[in-house]
């Protein structure tokens, strides 16, 4: 498997696209990126296609929470980067999207006070604290925060490695972004939430109590809150996550306007990312 996903990376440039969000900074690396307005429009449409049909597939959603035209739409989607396969004909064959949010961001502001566990009165106070306590240790040591989700693979690229060269790539643009803090709502469905935890994702904890699975009706299956730090994933992965971190500075970036400014990250987390390398 990790040869495999060695000859996946070393490819990456020839199928592997990241669209930027309006108006991101963009890092100094990535020197292959681009303004294209209308290619930018259509990959996240492709993405948002391809997760409505997985998702409809899987029984995850039901078709009237689609777009007229199919697309499985949220609003984190014009705010986040997305990372993507393609196919040869520029449709995404396998897609996830990064969200880095402000250093002011509190738990309110996040997609994962959504979720049911979230809105239980007895887990509530304990998720909050739990999230919060991460979002001061990413303050505290100069680093973004970030929520991940959309991650679809198509029925025809499931065999291949396209999923967990994604996940992997999550960590490695953290990286690229200064170094990441990060939480996502996995499911357990397709083993997503293990293959994550795989890679160093963990459970949340409130103080020494562990946030546990729950159920989502939206979904109908069970997820898990999971956390991670793109400095520190699993080891049997290092390697690969920084061959896709010097990989990344190659592939094409989509921008829907010009460069916002650089360089992407201020002095102080410059600063500390170098103290923590």
């Amino acid at each position: 498997m990790l040869k495999l996903l060695e000859r996946t990376i070393a490819t990456l440039d020839t199928r592997f696209v990241l669209v930027s969000p309006p108006g991101a900074s963009m890092p100094e690396s990535f020197w292959n990126a681009s303004a294209d307005p209308e290619r930018h429009k259509r990959l996240v449409r492709g993405a948002q296609r391809l997760r409505g049909r997985v998702y409809l597939e899987d029984g995850a959603i039901q078709s009237d929470q689609l777009s007229a035209d199919g697309l499985h739409q949220t609003r984190e989607d014009d705010r986040s980067w997305h990372l993507l396969f393609t196919d040869g004909r520029d449709r995404v064959t396998a897609c996830t999207w990064l969200l880095e949010h402000p250093v002011e961001t509190s738990f309110e502001d996040l997609r994962v006070h959504q979720c049911p566990l979230a809105q239980s009165r007895e887990w509530r106070p304990k998720v909050w604290y739990a999230v919060e306590w991460e979002l001061a240790r990413a303050r505290a040591e100069g680093l973004a925060y970030t929520e991940i989700g959309g991650w679809a693979v198509a029925r025809e690229s499931r065999c291949s490695s396209e999923g967990l060269v994604l996940a992997l790539a999550s960590y490695s643009l953290g990286r690229c972004l200064g170094g990441a803090i990060g939480v996502t709502t996995a499911t357990v469905r397709h083993s997503s939430a293990t293959i994550l935890k795989r890679l160093g994702g963990v459970h949340l904890h409130a103080k020494d109590e562990e946030i546990p699975p729950y159920y989502d009706a939206r979904y109908g299956c069970t997820m898990e809150i999971l956390t991670f730090d793109s400095r520190r994933p699993s080891h049997k992965y290092v390697s690969l996550i920084d061959l896709l971190h010097r990989k990344l500075t190659e592939v094409p970036v989509v921008m829907q306007n010009g460069f916002a400014g650089l360089p992407t990250l201020d002095p102080y987390r410059q600063t500390a990312n170098r103290a923590t390398a």
